[in-house]
């Protein structure tokens, strides 16, 4: 079974099919196979950064540190997440250049 966060667990008492179907999913999507489990956690810490999740950066980021990353990967991680999402603020800002 694989580790969802609570909300996602929450759900079971309000639709236990739906539950499965995220359980299944989670199976899928967190068993490492061409990516090894610590570039995979990196990956994820990234993506909840980029989402706001801060509390799922905490819990990612210890986990990726019980995997074996390093601070600086962690750190790495983050600022990648920084640095794709700053490009959307960009990319924005050239409309205050750019003739209608």
């Amino acid at each position: 079974m694989a580790n969802l966060p609570w909300f996602a667990e929450k759900m079971s008492a309000y639709d236990p099919a739906y539950h499965k179907m995220l359980e299944q999913m989670a199976t899928i999507a967190l068993s490492p196979s061409a990516l090894d489990k610590k570039t995979m956690l990196l990956i994820l810490v990234a993506l909840d950064a980029l989402k706001g999740a801060g509390q799922g950066v905490k819990v990612l980021a210890n986990q990726a540190r019980q995997a074996g990353a390093s601070e600086d990967e962690i750190k790495e991680a983050l600022r990648l997440a920084y640095y794709v999402s700053g490009m959307d603020t960009v990319k924005a800002s050239l409309q205050a250049f750019t003739e209608a």
